[in-house]
């Protein structure tokens, strides 16, 4: 299991980016929400999208599901 968080800012393109634990672009903490700890980032993405309809992977940490 790895923890995961969310960025409480949006990109440009107005997706919420999800990040694992250890990440070198997790978002300052002040910028970020803990999600809580998953086996895999769908489950991850999943439980960000009730804060954030427009989550999505982070294309570093978290490439198998990101999507755009």
């Amino acid at each position: 299991m790895a923890r995961y968080y969310v960025n409480k800012n949006a990109q440009n393109n107005g997706d919420h980016e999800v990040h694992r634990s250890g990440c070198s672009y997790m978002p300052d903490t002040e910028n970020r929400l803990y999600l809580g700890d998953f086996d895999n980032c769908k489950d991850a993405i999943k439980e960000a999208k009730k804060t954030y309809p427009k989550s999505n992977g982070c294309y570093y940490c978290c490439n198998e599901c990101h999507i755009t």
